[in-house]
């Protein structure tokens, strides 16, 4: 079985659409996305209702919750007056052109999803958040503590968790004993489709691998694949700077900071 996981769109429709276009090349069994729909790009209706049409199980992120109560606050973690304020802009002109259905549609939105295998592949939990278990925009950085990692993925009982946000791409592995035997835990990144920070451009999802192999003990054996798409990222940027968004975001796009 192979799962398709993606997020942090932020109204990229070209991006959003050269995955979905590369989803149907890997014919994937389910496909998940994990959340941030909106803000950032010029698209946030078509953006949702693309998502929509196919029926994909979504999450919300913390910028779908913002636009959804129609508040000024994304929940982001602007780090400079400069970002803050080029953020406020971001949102305001967001919730100004979303439509009355995206809004409601963004506002529903689950903040958690789980599925829960049992015996085939193996039992195992598989979690599904947009930043963390414990708050929608808490960031899960790859630098992590072990410990402090473990004890997340334990508290919510999750053998397999997935999540986005910080729009960096990983799979980080976690022994830990029971009864005697080494288990793992695995957190996954899935990356950004439409607003990407690692430094690539090109859109990113996550594919993930179960088959008759996957073992809790055996920490190879959770196959996960990062898949990166080229795009048109020029006609998003050109997009961008033909908006009322500020400019800084179309270099981000390029640039992938």
């Amino acid at each position: 079985m192979t799962i398709a996981f993606f997020s942090d769109v932020h109204g990229n429709l070209p991006a959003l659409e050269a995955v979905l276009a590369d989803m149907e090349q890997r014919r994937p069994d389910m496909i998940f996305c994990l959340g941030d729909l909106v803000g950032y790009a010029p698209w946030p209706n078509e953006v949702v209702n693309e998502v929509r049409r196919r029926g994909i199980p979504t999450l919300a992120g913390n910028y779908d919750q913002g636009i959804g109560l129609a508040s000024s606050n994304c929940g982001c973690a602007y780090k400079t007056d400069t970002e803050k304020d080029l953020g406020a802009q971001s949102i305001a002109y967001t919730n100004r052109i979303v439509g009355d259905a995206e809004r409601r549609y963004l506002r529903l939105l689950p903040k958690h999803m789980r599925l829960e295998f049992q015996e085939e592949p193996c039992t195992l939990n598989l979690l599904m958040v947009h930043g963390s278990p414990r708050k929608i925009n808490e960031y899960l950085f790859e630098d992590r503590p072990e410990a402090s990692f473990l004890r997340v993925l334990a508290e919510a009982n999750a053998d397999i968790m997935l999540f986005g946000h910080t729009h960096k791409p990983y799979h980080r592995t976690f022994a830990y004993e029971v009864d005697g035997e080494t288990r793992y835990r695995h957190a996954l990144n899935i990356g950004s489709v439409g607003k990407p920070k690692d430094g690539d451009p090109r859109a990113a999802y996550q594919l993930l691998h179960l088959d008759q192999n996957t073992s809790l003990t055996d920490p190879g054996s959770v196959r996960s694949e990062l898949v990166r798409v080229e795009y048109d990222v020029e006609k998003a940027a050109q997009a961008v700077e033909a908006s009322p968004l500020p400019n800084e975001y179309a270099d981000m796009l390029r640039k992938a900071y």
